[in-house]
C-alpha cells in the first residue's frame, strides 16, 4: 500500500534512532529521532481524532518550517484527513481564499502567521478552530494551544489506542495527502489535489537519479510548503533514513534569512535545495566577499573561473580534448579559492539540487566552477512535483535533466502530433505521481488532464541524449506578425544576469511588427557608474547617459556585440520603456515564488505597451523614459 503512512512507519522501522529533524532551540540545535517524531505525530493524530477530524477532513497548515510542521503534516494524514498547506507569504485575503475554498475545518498555525488567520476566522464558515503551534497568552475563544491537543491525544491513546489505528488502516493510496494551491498568476489559485500514492511514487521516482546515503543532512532553506521542498525535501531525506534541519525562525521575515548562512555553517549539510532567485542571492553574497578582499583577490577569482569554465564546458563533456591541460591550474585555483568558498556552506555540501524556474546556464557555469554544482530539476505541483533532474553521475548544464523512471514523456505540437527528438512542444508526461485534479474545478481538470496525460503548458525538447530542455511556458510566449512563437524568459534572465544596471526586464510581443521590453533598472549601480564617469545623476546630463548605458546593455546582444550570438535577433526588443518601480509581490506583479504574473504587468502597463509601438518610443532617450529615469535617479 503506498501511503505516506506506510511510507514513513517503514523508516521508523528501518532507521528509528536516527535523526531526522534538527531544530534550533535555545541557541543549539538538537534533534528528533524517527521514533521520537513517530510518537508525536501518533499524539497529535490522536488529538485531533479526539476533536472530531475523520477522513476526509480538510486541515490547513500555515507556518515557517520547524519539526512541528513536519509532525502536524503527519499527523493530519495518520487521521485519514487532507493536509492544505499554505505559504507564509501569503496575505490575510489569500489565506482567506484558501482556506474557504478547500472548506478546511480547523487551521494549524504559528505565532508569527497567528495575525493573518485572526483577520480572516469570522470570515469562514467552516472553520471551527485554530491550532497554535507556540504558546501565547491571550487565547480567544475558538483556538487551541497544541499542547493541550497532544494531552487531549494522551487521553485517547491511553483509553482508546485501536481507534487510531483503524483511522490509519482506513487511508488508501488513492486517497487524497495534500491540496496545494497554485500561487495564483490568474484570478483564482487552483487546490492541486495529491493523493498518498503521488508523494510515495515521486520519491521512489527521484531515487532513480539521486542517492541520499542516511548519514545526509540538508538545512531546508525553501518554505516546506513548496511542493519541490516538500517532496524532494522532507519526504526523499524521510525515505533514506536522512535528516532534515529547519532554519531558525527569527522575530521578523528579515531576521529568518539573515538566520540562513549561519544556520549553513552550523547545520554543514550535504545537500542543499535552490531555487533561481535564491541561487542569484548566493552568488551575489559570494561576490561581494571576493570584491571585499581587493582587486588583486577579485581578479584571480575572474581568472579561476574563466579556466574553471574552459575545462568544465558542459559537465558531461569536462575535461575534454586539451583542456586537461588545466586541471594542476584548476586545482591550485580550487585550493586558494573555491575551497574558501565552500567553507561558508559548511564544508560538507556536495552539490545543490535547483528547480522553480528555468536556471540561467550561467549560474549552473558558476556553480560548477566553485565545486558545488547547481543541478537542475524540472517538475510542477500538478507531477507531485518531479519529473526530471541532472545529478552528479549524469548531467548537461542547460538542461534539466534526464526524466525519472516510470513516467511517460511526450512532446505534442499545437495538434497533438508527438514531435521527434530535438524539436520543441508542449511537455506532456503520465505516470503514477500525476494528481487527481483540480479542487473543486472540473473545468480546469478537463484542460489539464486528458486520458491521464498531464499538460503541462511548458515548451522543450529531448536531445539525442535523453536530456530534457526546458523553454518556458506556453501562455507567455513571443508570437510574432507572421505566427512564429519564441519563449522571453531566457533573454529576459540573460539581461537582468548579465548587467548590473538591469534589474528586471518583461519583453511583450503579440502578433506585432516587433517586440519591446519594459524594463526597471538598478538605480543604485546606474548612479555608481555615473559618479565614477564625473556625471552628477540628478542633472539631465546624467539622464540621458544613464538611459543610453541601459541601451548600450543591449545593444551587446546585437551583431557585433559580446552577446550577438545568443539570442535569434528577431526577438530582441526594438523599443524600451523605463518603469519608474519594479515588479513586487506587494504590488501583485511577482507571485510567491518571485515569478512575473505577465498578465497583471500587461494589464497595468497596456497604455506604455501600446505607446511602446509608435516611431518616438524606439529613441531610448524619449521623454517618457527621461521622467522616469529622472524620478529614479532623485529618489
Amino acid at each position: 500500500m503506498r501511503t505516506i503512512i506506510r511510507f514513513f512507519e517503514d523508516s521508523v522501522e528501518k532507521y528509528g534512532n536516527n535523526v531526522f529533524l534538527w531544530e534550533k532551540t535555545d541557541g543549539k540545535y538538537k534533534g528528533a529521532t524517527y521514533k521520537e517524531v513517530h510518537h508525536e505525530t501518533e499524539r497529535f493524530a490522536a488529538g485531533l481524532l479526539s476533536m472530531g477530524i475523520r477522513k476526509g477532513d480538510r486541515l490547513s497548515l500555515l507556518s515557517e518550517g520547524r519539526n512541528l510542521w513536519m509532525i502536524s503534516e503527519l499527523g493530519i494524514l495518520f487521521t485519514g484527513a487532507v493536509n492544505v498547506p499554505l505559504s507564509v507569504k501569503l496575505t490575510p485575503d489569500e489565506v482567506r481564499f484558501r482556506v474557504a475554498h478547500s472548506e478546511s475545518r480547523m487551521v494549524v498555525v504559528s505565532r508569527g502567521q497567528l495575525p493573518k488567520v485572526r483577520e480572516v476566522v469570522a470570515d469562514i464558515p467552516t472553520l471551527e478552530k485554530v491550532i497554535l503551534l507556540d504558546d501565547i497568552e491571550d487565547l480567544k475563544e475558538n483556538e487551541i494551544f497544541v499542547g493541550d491537543l497532544l494531552a487531549r491525544g494522551d487521553e485517547l491513546l491511553n483509553k482508546n489506542k485501536e481507534q487510531l489505528q483503524q483511522a490509519k488502516d482506513a487511508v488508501h493510496e488513492d486517497d487524497y495527502a495534500n491540496i496545494s494551491y497554485t500561487s495564483g498568476t490568474t484570478a483564482d489559485p487552483k487546490g492541486i489535489i495529491l493523493m498518498h500514492k503521488n508523494y510515495v511514487v515521486n520519491v521512489n521516482q527521484a531515487y532513480s537519479i539521486i542517492d541520499i546515503p542516511e548519514y545526509w543532512k540538508s538545512l531546508l532553506i525553501l518554505p516546506w510548503d513548496h511542493s519541490f521542498a516538500h517532496t524532494a525535501g522532507l519526504y526523499a531525506f524521510m525515505g533514506k533514513g536522512a535528516s532534515i534541519a529547519s532554519v531558525a525562525i527569527g522575530r521578523t521575515a528579515m531576521e529568518t534569512l539573515k538566520n540562513i548562512p549561519i544556520n549553513i555553517k552550523e547545520v554543514k549539510p550535504y545537500l542543499l535545495y535552490s531555487v533561481p532567485a535564491l541561487a542569484k542571492n548566493f552568488r551575489k553574497n559570494i561576490e561581494k566577499g571576493i570584491a571585499e578582499k581587493g582587486e588583486k583577490v577579485e581578479k584571480l577569482f575572474r581568472k579561476a573561473l574563466k579556466t574553471a569554465y574552459r575545462y568544465n564546458k558542459e559537465g558531461f563533456n569536462k575535461g575534454g580534448g586539451l583542456s586537461f591541460l588545466k586541471k594542476p591550474l584548476l586545482a591550485l585555483y580550487d585550493k586558494i579559492i573555491f575551497s574558501k568558498i565552500r567553507e561558508n556552506f559548511g564544508g560538507n555540501l556536495q552539490y545543490f539540487i535547483g528547480g522553480g524556474a528555468l536556471l540561467d546556464i550561467e549560474l549552473q557555469r558558476f556553480f560548477y566552477a566553485l565545486g558545488i554544482p547547481m543541478y537542475q530539476g524540472y517538475g510542477l505541483s500538478e507531477a507531485a512535483p518531479i519529473i526530471s533532474a541532472n545529478s552528479p553521475n549524469r548531467h548537461k548544464l542547460g538542461s534539466s535533466g534526464v526524466i525519472v523512471k516510470d513516467l511517460q514523456l511526450r512532446i505534442l505540437d499545437e495538434d497533438g502530433n508527438e514531435m521527434p527528438v530535438g524539436e520543441k512542444g508542449e511537455i506532456v508526461v503520465k505516470g503514477d505521481n500525476v494528481m487527481a485534479g483540480y479542487w473543486k474545478n472540473e473545468e480546469a481538470t478537463r484542460d489539464t488532464l486528458k486520458e491521464g496525460w498531464l499538460y503541462t503548458g511548458d515548451m522543450g525538447y529531448l536531445d539525442k541524449d535523453g536530456f530534457l530542455y526546458v523553454l518556458g511556458r506556453f501562455k507567455s510566449l513571443l508570437i510574432a506578425d507572421d505566427g512564429e512563437k519564441y519563449s522571453p524568459e531566457g533573454i529576459e534572465e540573460a539581461f537582468s544576469d548579465e548587467s548590473p544596471l538591469i534589474e528586471q526586464v518583461m519583453l511583450y510581443n503579440n502578433q506585432n511588427p516587433y517586440t519591446i521590453a519594459l524594463l526597471f533598472p538598478n538605480a543604485e549601480a546606474l548612479k555608481k557608474r555615473l559618479r565614477q564617469e564625473g556625471l552628477d545623476p540628478a542633472s539631465d546630463e546624467g539622464v540621458s547617459a544613464a538611459l543610453n548605458m541601459i541601451g548600450q546593455e543591449l545593444r551587446e546582444y546585437r551583431p557585433g556585440g559580446r552577446h550577438a550570438d545568443m539570442f535569434p535577433q528577431r526577438w530582441m526588443p526594438a523599443a524600451i520603456g523605463i518603469l519608474a518601480e519594479g515588479f513586487t509581490e506587494e504590488n501583485g506583479l511577482l507571485n510567491s515564488t518571485m515569478k512575473m504574473i505577465r498578465g497583471k504587468i500587461t494589464e497595468r502597463y497596456q497604455e506604455m505597451i501600446d505607446w511602446l509601438y509608435t516611431p518616438e518610443a524606439k529613441e531610448i532617450t524619449n521623454n517618457r523614459n527621461r521622467e522616469a529615469m529622472k524620478k529614479l535617479l532623485r529618489s
